[in-house]
């Protein structure tokens, strides 16, 4: 993010910092910054597909270390791409960029990546601390750095695009801010978190007095998330940079140092701007002083009220009144009720699914959870089954059609995808999206079980925050190629299991008494869990099968959102262990006798009977069955595809649904 290399040079020289101490004041926090840094402190193993619990942990120690220091913290997301679109390129490189640290992370090479649900955990994690959040429409900076300068405190972020903003109260990066570490400080004023600020008065002293105006002009010229310009090589070629910065002088750094020593001999922007434009063609001069002079205003502080939205409640902004959409959806989408993915698919109707350490020979793990993506699309897009009906011989013209950018096989493509044809109570005049909230809950809760494959009589023995991850676990089992074998799934619900048994040993009901045998049996599972790992091979199909699962549940989370929540949203924090879930599956191979890790606990022994009865009650008894021949598989899986296609034909119906016409995103 931000402005390459600035960062690192701002590093390298410490005097551009002050000594801060964090205590007594409101912080605007760069949300997407956060997460990403808790993410990344906290993780042990990122080939696993993540573990929220840790993350959950990190993000309540780290509000707990701002309000020991009376912090009053808000924080600040990123929303979606924003109707113009503009860091579709940069966000193009990111996503190659994801998929080869992805493949990297297959091999056994060291590397970082976010793991898919991480933003839905740590949305989820805020609410439950009741931090003040909000989602922005689009790009965050901005009002960031708006509601910074009107409540004249810092901004916490690890950005180097607020190393150009003009902030009152400065910017402390993440990497400075020592919240592990609360000192308790002397006298009345307390404890405080030692932090260090980044001074603009001193960076543009260090460059001859550069007048900090220049400085948006500095980061669009040096190149940022939404400008590249190549037209910009002809002036770095031909300019002559003072302090010896030239090319292959000076450093990693040159260009940057360069580039600031150059312009701090203009006053203001416009003299810069036009001596710049004098290196260029004439033909580009004024096209290239338009896109210039727009990006310099990505700098400039958002005017949107945000004190407004902390005290009513209320997000208004001109980008969201332009794009026309229903109310409901933008109030949703500033609570962090539904993701950005919805606006993407809304405005632009172009959405990017997130690569995770799967097997890039076989498809994407989300095409198992494309039927589900196709009917958010034909709520949002509003495709009627009567327009199927009525003219089938026109589907591909009539039916709309939304871009996804996702890999196929080592590479960042892109395809186009048809949206799923709705009952026409969610399509009519009725039910518009405007009125999706008022269609009845029990219509609702019918299209989001339709579209999992499953019905709500299957779920009344399931506890009621469980039945969205059953039912997505359902889905997985039906729509998975290759087949889910019973020991993942076994492993899988187990997983489920001990997040419950931790629920209800750690966070009891105030009006409930944890059993003793509940307490014996936690301890048996931590005492299981510090036990050396016999086999710690990575099984990279199973990897790509737990992938497979996570894309079906992070859809299942945003139809239902969509939806209204007409079933429970599940806590993410207990849900998902990929450490665990690998373990079990290892063991589960070897040593069956794992499934019975919680018999300690009759609760938890029902509960995973309960279960797993249900996730297989509807699939035929030969569908775990591992074939003896080639010759018995063929006819096995025939019997199997006919059997799970009168169990859930509905389901089976979208998961045969075709997508279309694949390009390469650098075409």
């Amino acid at each position: 993010m931000g402005v390459p290399g600035l960062s690192s040079f701002v590093e390298e020289h410490g005097s551009f910092f002050t000594e801060l101490r964090v205590r007594d004041t409101k912080l605007v926090i760069d949300g997407s910054s956060l997460y990403h840094q808790l993410c990344f402190a906290s993780a042990a193993d990122f080939r696993r597909g993540g573990d929220y619990g840790p993350l959950a942990a990190a993000v309540g120690e780290f509000f707990g270390s701002l309000r020991a220091c009376r912090v009053a913290p808000f924080v600040l997301l990123d929303g979606g791409r924003g109707a113009d679109d503009r860091k579709l390129p940069t966000l193009k490189g990111r996503a190659a960029e994801r998929l080869r640290a992805a493949h990297g992370l297959s091999r056994g090479e060291g590397g970082c990546l976010v793991p898919l649900l991480t933003r839905e955990a740590f949305v989820q994690a805020l609410g439950r601390l009741g931090v003040p959040f909000l989602q922005c429409f689009a790009e965050a900076d901005r009002e960031i750095a708006g509601l910074a300068n009107l409540w004249g405190c810092p901004v916490l972020s690890l950005d180097s695009d607020f190393c150009v903003f003009d902030l009152a109260a400065g910017y402390c990066p993440l990497s400075h801010f020592q919240w592990r570490s609360v000192r308790p400080g002397e006298g009345a004023p307390g404890c405080y978190i030692p932090a260090r600020c980044f001074s603009l008065e001193k960076f543009c002293g260090h460059f001859s007095l550069l007048n900090k105006r220049l400085l948006p002009l500095f980061a669009v010229v040096k190149g940022n998330d939404y400008i590249d310009l190549a037209a910009l090589e002809v002036f770095f070629s031909k300019v002559r940079l003072p302090g010896g910065c030239g090319a292959g002088k000076g450093g990693k750094h040159a260009r940057l140092q360069g580039l600031l020593h150059w312009l701090s001999q203009f006053a203001e922007p416009a003299e810069a701007v036009d001596s710049l434009l004098k290196y260029l063609k004439k033909h580009q001069r004024e096209e290239i002083r338009e896109l210039l002079c727009t990006s310099m205003e990505d700098y400039t502080p958002s005017d949107v009220s945000l004190e407004d939205f902390f005290q009513n409640g209320r997000y208004e902004c001109e980008a969201a009144r332009k794009a026309d959409i229903p109310q409901w959806v933008l109030d949703a989408l500033a609570k962090g009720k539904l993701a950005p993915f919805i606006s993407d698919a809304l405005i632009l109707r172009s959405t990017f699914l997130h690569v995770q350490v799967e097997n890039m020979q076989r498809p994407s793990a989300h095409t198992t959870a494309l039927p589900i993506r196709q009917v958010i699309y034909g709520l949002l897009l509003k495709v009627s089954q009567n327009t199927e009906a009525a003219s089938p011989s026109k589907q591909t013209s009539e039916l709309p059609v939304v871009c996804e950018f996702d890999r196929l096989q080592k590479t960042l493509k892109k395809t186009f995808v048809q949206a799923a044809s709705l009952p026409t109570d969610f399509c009519d005049d009725h039910f518009p999206l405007d009125k999706l909230i008022e269609v009845p809950m029990s219509c609702r809760q019918m299209l989001l079980l339709e579209t999992l494959g499953v019905k709500m009589n299957l779920l009344e023995s399931i506890p009621s925050h469980l039945q969205l991850p059953v039912a997505v676990t359902y889905h997985w089992i039906c729509c998975s190629e290759p087949k889910v074998k019973l020991p993942q799934l076994k492993a899988l619900l187990l997983m489920i299991v001990s997040g419950e048994l931790h629920r209800i040993t750690n966070d009891p009901d105030p009006t409930a008494v944890c059993a003793e045998d509940d307490t014996i049996a936690y301890d048996e599972f931590l005492k299981w869990k510090e036990k050396k790992l016999q086999n710690k091979d990575f099984d990279l199909d199973a990897a790509h099968s737990f992938c497979q699962w996570q894309c079906c549940l992070q859809m299942g989370l945003y139809l239902n959102q969509l939806l209204c929540t007409p079933l429970s949203e599940p806590d993410l924090s207990r849900l998902y262990s990929g450490t665990l879930v690998h373990r079990l599956y290892q063991e589960l191979k070897s040593a069956p006798s794992v499934e019975n890790l919680f018999s300690s606990s009759p609760k938890m022994t029902l509960l995973y009977q309960v279960l797993l009865k249900t996730v297989t009650s509807t699939v035929s008894p030969e569908f775990f069955q591992k074939p003896a021949s080639c010759k018995k598989k063929k006819a096995s899986n025939n019997k199997k595809k006919k059997t799970t296609q009168c169990a859930i034909p509905e389901a089976q119906r979208l998961c045969n649904v075709n997508r279309f016409a694949s390009l390469a995103v650098d075409d």
